[in-house]
């Protein structure tokens, strides 16, 4: 896969086929990216899951929040990566563990030996995207 250029088609078809994203990193704070883009997540229809070991227990967006991948209780469609790069292979490592499908790296985070560990895992990767920028740009219709 090239992970410079994605086609239309391919990020379509995982924002139409993810349900349950895990959004690793999400951020109590209001101000924080991963909160304004988990929130939007949510209002498009998604259900989403905030994993972060500091803020675990808590809420954000009215989600329970949990320390790891490995602790949530129900299945993930897609994980969203809102760490840094050098943290972002052992994201990936816990996608594959827990059989995620989709791993989706956010802006400016980016890591070519774990996208190809994910896909030979079977998993489908996009990198350095935000899909709340991607959502509206592909007009996706809001989920019900």
């Amino acid at each position: 896969m090239d992970h410079e250029s994605y086609s239309d088609d391919y990020l379509r078809d995982i924002l139409t086929s993810a349900r349950t994203i895990a959004v690793v990193g999400a951020s109590p704070r209001r101000e924080r990216p991963s909160h304004g883009v988990m929130g939007y997540l949510q209002r498009r229809g998604y259900r989403t899951i905030p994993v972060n070991p500091f803020a675990a227990g808590g809420t954000i967006n009215g989600e329970t929040v949990y320390a790891s991948l490995a602790e949530v209780p129900e299945p993930i469609d897609m994980v969203d990566i809102f760490r840094r790069p050098e943290a972002a292979g052992a994201v990936v490592d816990a996608a594959i563990t827990v059989g995620a499908k989709i791993v989706w790296m956010q802006l400016g985070v980016r890591d070519d030996a774990a996208a190809a560990r994910a896909e030979a895992n079977g998993l489908k990767v996009v990198m350095n995207r935000c899909p709340a920028i991607e959502i509206p740009r592909l007009r996706l219709p809001v989920r019900r």
